[in-house]
């Protein structure tokens, strides 16, 4: 039973060594970086400290200059059915995509929900401007909570702010 519990604690305490850093290297200020990525490119082989496998026999040299070709690599052959890194993960472009493609959904659907509404605003400011042009008496509710009958004033401006919701959304 002793052994068990000293074969655990063995494995508690050796756990944090596998999340160690993998990569070592000084940047260009001098201080020391720990990652589990490769340095980038512009770190030079002599300030990398620490690797993942053996070193490389010749890191690759960076281009700066855009239009012209990168020089061939010695002794390769030109190999045209190699396949060439496009720089573009697959995965990435999907969820781009799929994320555009909802956004795109959720703005329709809004666009759909504001139409609708626009229409129901427009039938009900119809049917009250219609309510209103027929001269009958109309009543309200006011703020009091008491019925008020609308005098000339009142209904001219009801028939104004019922004219341009009809503008506005019946269009």
């Amino acid at each position: 039973m002793k052994i068990v519990h000293w074969l655990v604690l063995g494995c508690v305490v050796a756990l944090p060594l596998s999340a160690s850093a993998q990569w070592q290297w000084l940047d260009k200020n001098g201080k020391k970086v720990f990652s589990d990525q490769a340095p980038p490119p512009d770190v030079p082989e002599k300030n990398i400290l620490r690797r993942i496998g053996p070193p490389p026999k010749a890191r690759p040299t960076v281009n700066l200059n855009v239009d012209a070709p990168p020089p061939p690599a010695e002794g390769a052959a030109e190999t045209p059915a190699a396949p060439k890194p496009t720089g573009v993960d697959k995965e990435l472009e999907e969820k781009t995509k799929k994320a555009e493609a909802d956004e795109k959904a959720k703005q329709a659907a809004e666009a759909t929900r504001i139409a609708k509404a626009k229409a129901d605003n427009c039938v009900l400011a119809r049917q009250g401007k219609a309510t209103i042009d027929s001269g009958a008496r109309v009543g309200r509710v006011n703020a009091q909570g008491e019925r008020e009958i609308l005098d000339d004033a009142a209904r001219a401006a009801e028939q104004a702010r019922l004219q341009t919701v009809i503008n506005s959304d019946c269009k």
